[in-house]
């Protein structure tokens, strides 16, 4: 489709001077147009691929009888591809005015803007949910109408990232929800900016008088900045991001104190969210049940995971994650600074939606968050229960950011604020803590040149989540379906004792990167693919751990699924974990007989 609101006729040949896509006066059909999307773009691309991309335009746009067309990219700056398409024989293009702002403002100026063609300038972030600077989107405007033939007025990219709403949420602060725009309100500041461009600044006088309060009280709460919050993050040294001792010492004083055989097994951390756990969560909600009664389910439930385990013989055991809505929302209820909506939702795959929250101020821990449950778990059994954390990279990117401050100073709020956490965790008696980051990977910066920056802060975070332990107390992480190669120095970098990764449907490549790297720690490549319902033989998981063992010895080698299970039933559960049990049994054997 093309822009939704313009700051002249959208009606594509200027014959009207309507502000719909079509004028009841008007009377010719606006004509059709064809929108293209090309978010691969703003990636690193090879002179080969921006020669495909000039001549596959050049061939659309040089048709006799096509459609308008308007080439779309967002989420970063095109760079090298601007040039391709400011000269490709097509009507307007689309760019992304928040991310990479600067760049692709630089970079039009460069090639001499966009003569003959529409701009349409996505000056309202379709990624978040942050109410516009709207004087500051206005300047941007104004710069980019020397710059083309027509400058349209749009969000970034597709509003389907965001939620519908803001009028839905009420149980957010009146003043703290002007704060937010959702998808309607995005809508709604695009239609103010199209106007003060094409009427000037008196035609929304109101509107910008309202948006100024609006930055102001956010930019002066308290909740935006808090002064313990900002001392404490402003004292961190670069030792308190660093183990006591290194990884060789730690690995002596570990296995001594947790005594685990050759090959250990584990899990993930969650089991199976039944629908029994969904409706106590709902029952106490709704009032149907109270506290007491909620919690003696999360109990009863505890002692069956943790019973189960024992009996199937894994070593390292979990609590289940029971009591866990999800690995993000979870923690940020408890922590302050996040907001939690009611009617948030947005798509994450398929006909999956979640409720992201927003991560909207300083952030700190008022109290534990999930130590009574994993020393309740840990009172159940004599063998070691792992604490279970979600990693403060993972805090962010599965969350609505804020956006008036690095990103790298909000992981570092969220990394103190987890290593309280842990600390706690310890005192309490856990000597295995596992602090997941399957998004380390995933945010990974789209453009080459910002990875090293990203990484280092994002790697940082968390060591300093978790660096404040004894040697003798073991920290695992956990990272799933993603390709790893590009970021084997990185994990490295996290200096964690353990990690577990995908591979079981990589056939182990995983563990062969590690292997190439010189990865000196231990690792858990999983022997069991969560993501199918099919259950696997336990030769079938041997082989794959045999696979393991050509990589990485067998001192350092872990025995796990490759990710939680908190999306499988039990039956499949138990048949797959059992499998999984005799499979690490019969390889000890076979190695114990070589």
């Amino acid at each position: 489709m093309w822009p939704r609101t313009s700051t002249r006729s959208p009606c594509w040949t200027g014959c009207c001077r309507c502000t719909r896509r079509s004028s009841p006066t008007c009377a010719r059909p606006a004509p059709s147009g064809s929108q293209l999307d090309e978010p691969a773009l703003v990636q690193d691309r090879t002179p080969a691929e921006l020669d495909a991309a000039a001549r596959a335009y050049r061939g659309l746009g040089t048709l006799t009888d096509r459609p308008k067309l308007l080439v779309a990219s967002y989420f970063d700056r095109l760079g090298d591809a601007l040039p391709v398409l400011a000269e490709a024989p097509v009507d307007g293009l689309a760019l992304d005015f928040t991310e990479g702002a600067a760049a692709n403002l630089d970079a039009l100026a460069t090639v001499g803007g966009l003569p003959g063609k529409r701009l349409v300038a996505g000056v309202v972030n379709g990624r978040n949910i942050w109410v516009n600077d709207l004087e500051k989107s206005l300047a941007t405007l104004g710069t980019l109408l020397g710059l083309a033939d027509r400058v349209d007025v749009s969000a970034s990219c597709s509003l389907l990232h965001v939620p519908l709403d803001t009028a839905a949420e009420r149980d957010i602060e009146p003043q703290i929800l002007t704060w937010l725009a959702f998808a309607e309100q995005k809508t709604a500041e695009i239609v103010t900016l199209a106007e003060g461009l094409a009427r000037g600044t008196g035609a929304i006088a109101a509107e910008l008088a309202v948006n100024r309060a609006t930055l102001a009280s956010r930019a002066d709460s308290p909740i935006t900045h808090d002064p313990a919050v900002r001392s404490r993050t402003a004292a961190v040294t670069e030792a308190d991001a660093r183990r006591s001792q290194p990884y060789p010492e730690r690995a002596t004083a570990q296995r001594a104190h947790l005594g685990l055989p050759l090959l250990p097994t584990t899990t993930i951390g969650s089991f199976p969210q039944t629908t029994e756990l969904r409706t106590a969560r709902a029952d106490l909600r709704a009032g149907r049940i109270d506290t007491v009664g909620y919690e003696e389910r999360i109990k009863a439930e505890i002692g069956e995971v943790i019973s189960f385990q024992e009996k199937t013989g894994i070593d390292v055991l979990v609590h289940g994650e029971p009591e866990r809505n999800d690995m993000v929302q979870y923690f940020a209820e408890q922590l302050t600074g996040y907001l939690a909506t009611q009617h948030g939702w947005v798509q994450s795959y398929g006909t999956r939606y979640v409720r992201p929250p927003i991560l909207a101020g300083d952030i700190s821990r008022p109290e534990p968050m999930s130590v009574r449950w994993t020393a309740y778990a840990q009172s159940l059994t004599d063998r070691p229960v792992k604490g279970m954390l979600t990693g403060p990279v993972t805090m962010l990117a599965w969350s609505f950011v804020r956006d008036d401050q690095p990103l790298g100073d909000t992981a570092r709020q969220v990394a103190l604020a987890l290593r309280d956490e842990v600390n706690d965790l310890e005192a309490s008696g856990t000597s295995v803590i596992q602090v997941d980051e399957p998004a380390l990977r995933e945010t990974l910066p789209l453009r080459a040149a910002d990875r090293p920056a990203y990484l280092a802060w994002a790697t940082e975070a968390f060591r300093l989540s978790t660096s404040g332990v004894r040697p003798d107390t073991q920290i695992h992480t956990h990272m799933c379906y993603a390709e790893f190669g590009d970021i084997v120095q990185a994990i490295d970098d996290l200096d964690a004792d353990v990690i577990s990764l995908e591979a079981a449907r990589s056939h182990m490549q995983v563990a062969r990167e590690l292997a190439a790297h010189g990865y000196p720690r231990e690792a858990g490549p999983g022997v069991y693919d969560i993501h199918s319902p099919r259950v696997p033989s336990t030769e079938e998981a041997a082989a794959l751990l045999r696979t393991g063992l050509e990589a990485i010895p067998a001192e350092r080698l872990w025995v796990n699924p490759d990710c939680g299970l908190k999306t499988r039933g039990w039956p499949e559960t138990r048949a797959s974990l059992e499998s999984l049990v005799a499979a690490a049994r019969t390889v000890r054997e076979e190695l114990s007989a070589s």
